[in-house]
């Protein structure tokens, strides 16, 4: 039994909303659903913002991550455009999910869709120091593709 994580409070805004759960018991991810009242097109190449209808609390220290759902992303090519997303403590706003079609079929966001997932992530906030030099390390400045193949 796991044992019980952060309580995240959540304020309906919509009548139309789901508010986010788990699916299953192992789940680390709750589903984000669209709330509109009708459906949605989505053009290939296009980008849409999807409201969820709620608002949420997250105690401080934790950050939500919003990422795509794997069906949709397999299955149709809809992600997120800056996944992951992330939400930050302090945020009281609407969760709205953006959403890109990167298919080449118009796709439709129908009400209620689970359209993303929504992790609760500690957060360890770094101490910035400036210094003269960084040290050496194996590695050195190589930059994208540097460490193989």
């Amino acid at each position: 039994m796991t044992p019980p994580g952060p309580r995240l409070r959540l304020r309906r805004l919509s009548p139309h909303a789901e508010l986010p759960r788990y699916q299953t018991d192992g789940a680390a991810g709750m589903d984000l659903h669209a709330a509109i009242e009708a459906p949605r097109m989505l053009a290939p190449g296009c980008t849409t913002i999807v409201p969820c209808g709620f608002a949420m609390a997250i105690p401080p220290g934790f950050e939500a991550q919003i990422r795509p759902r794997s069906g949709l992303a397999s299955r149709h090519s809809i992600t997120l455009p800056n996944a992951p997303g992330t939400i930050d403590c302090d945020y009281r706003g609407e969760v709205l999910i953006p959403l890109i079609n990167l298919g080449s079929a118009p796709f439709v966001i129908e009400p209620r869709m689970r359209i993303a997932q929504m992790v609760i992530a500690p957060v360890v906030r770094a101490c910035i120091e400036e210094v003269d030099d960084l040290g050496d390390t194996p590695r050195g400045t190589g930059g994208f593709g540097s460490t193989g193949h």
